[in-house]
């Protein structure tokens, strides 16, 4: 035994002696020998130095091996632009919505206010945000949850489920009868303040509820605070209506007489809609497939639906995708946008950038090593609305509808290969009729909890 321990102690000292705990001068030496400084690295460190790194990672050798024609498109309205805000899941879900209602009208373009939505999703926010608050004023405020609520009370962004929770209670209005304005444009200015009053009365509810008040009181108080939220989205971005008169003309040139409606009767006679008949799919390879899932803490409303989904591989998503558009249904999509999208040309393509060419360097992980360490997850969603396939009815390049505008990428669109949609896809919602029997039962499954913090779980921006 004794002579064990020895031998684990000299051991000890070897490794301790072999690898520094620190960056100490023998380490900084290694560091420094290295770098080679040859030809190749000092004009390396000339070129890097000097100019911007994603344009020297370029690689020209996949310049032009994407065009921008698709076998099956929807048609489409002109570009939104969400400009500097993180709407992108609530432009992305109206836009889905948005043909049937220039089918309905006869029109040749339209657009659903979103300014409208945005109201409604940070007065709701704002409320389940203090119920929150409330549920868990006994526990320490250094407690995850807790800590999680104050660090972002409320935010621009969402999923489809928000959205639904929205235009279920809410309806929708025409974009002309609450159009943008500087706040709900550029809303970094306002969710600031909004949030820094939250806290505050976070705080103040924290205290009631430590002081026995009754739940009356509690609740009261609370009105008061929403009150204040509401203020602030009134002179911010104006009061959405509760009943409006519209007309439109259509793209023969009539003019319709003025209607009148509710915001819910709009949004009921442009689609009959109801939420149970979509599915969320995501590809998450670090949790079991063919499972349904739940993410906690994940609605805008507070007696609307948490965000539920089926995990699945992204091959099997494409068939049915590619039905619906088939039958000339838009989808919503969300991806890892910023991963390798070339701005210039509209493209998100695998081979657009080669950063450990440039460098020397290996960044290589797989799907799930990416998204357990937080290196990729949702960021941005768009509305999937065309796909080329090759003789053999198999998809080679997909078309996204964005909202950056009609100068961003190609006219506004995406294009990304079979390939890229593999590694970054990360949620795609589908009709339920164009779903098999044996995805459907999965439905049927009691969903299982994931835990809020889980890096696949993003907010579309």
């Amino acid at each position: 035994m004794r002579k064990i321990l020895l031998t684990l102690t000299i051991i000890s000292f070897i490794m301790a002696n072999i690898y520094s705990q620190s960056i100490d001068k023998k380490v900084i030496k290694e560091l420094q020998n290295s770098f080679t400084k040859s030809k190749t690295d000092i004009a390396l460190q000339n070129a890097i130095s000097n100019n911007s790194i994603k344009d020297l990672a370029v690689n020209r050798q996949n310049a032009g091996k994407q065009d921008h024609f698709f076998d099956i498109e929807v048609k489409t309205g002109s570009i939104t632009d969400q400009k500097s805000s993180g709407r992108c899941w609530m432009f992305t879900s109206l836009n889905v919505f948005r043909p049937m209602a220039m089918e309905k009208f006869n029109l040749s373009d339209f657009e659903f206010s979103e300014n409208y939505l945005y109201f409604w999703d940070i007065l709701e926010k704002s409320n389940t945000f203090l119920e929150r608050i409330i549920a868990t004023a006994d526990k320490d405020i250094y407690d995850r949850e807790v800590s999680n609520f104050f660090s972002s009370p409320i935010n621009d962004g969402g999923a489809w489920n928000t959205f639904t929770n929205l235009v279920t209670k809410y309806g929708v209005v025409p974009k002309e009868i609450m159009p943008e304005t500087k706040q709900s444009s550029s809303t970094s200015q306002m969710t600031r303040l909004i949030n820094e009053l939250l806290r505050k009365d976070g705080l103040i509810l924290r205290q009631m509820v430590a002081d026995k008040k009754t739940q009356t009181e509690i609740e009261q108080k609370k009105v008061e605070m929403l009150a204040d939220v509401y203020r602030i989205l009134v002179l911010s971005l104006g009061e959405p209506p509760t009943q409006f008169k519209w007309r439109h003309k259509d793209k023969d040139g009539n003019i319709s007489d003025y209607q009148t409606y509710t915001p819910q009767d709009f949004w009921a006679e442009i689609v009959d809609f109801n939420p149970d008949d979509y599915v969320m799919f995501i590809d998450d390879p670090t949790r079991p497939y063919y499972k349904l899932y739940e993410k906690e803490y994940d609605k805008n409303v507070y007696e609307g639906i948490n965000w539920t989904y089926i995990n699945i591989p992204a091959k099997d998503v494409k068939p049915w995708a590619i039905e619906a558009l088939k039958d000339n249904k838009i989808l919503y999509f969300s991806c890892d946008v910023g991963k390798q999208l070339s701005k210039k040309d509209g493209t998100l393509d695998l081979n657009n950038y080669n950063y450990s060419e440039l460098f020397g360097v290996d960044f290589q992980m797989d799907r799930a090593q990416r998204m357990q360490v937080h290196q990729s997850g949702s960021t941005h969603g768009m509305a999937l609305c065309g796909v080329d396939l090759d003789k053999d009815g198999n998809p080679t390049q997909w078309k996204l509808e964005n909202s950056w505008g009609s100068s961003y990428g190609h006219n506004g669109y995406l294009t990304m290969t079979d390939e890229w949609f593999d590694e970054y896809f990360f949620r795609l919602v589908i009709n339920k009729k164009y779903l098999p029997k044996k995805i459907l039962d999965i439905l049927k499954q009691k969903p299982i909890k994931v835990p809020f913090y889980n890096p696949a779980f993003s907010f579309d921006k």
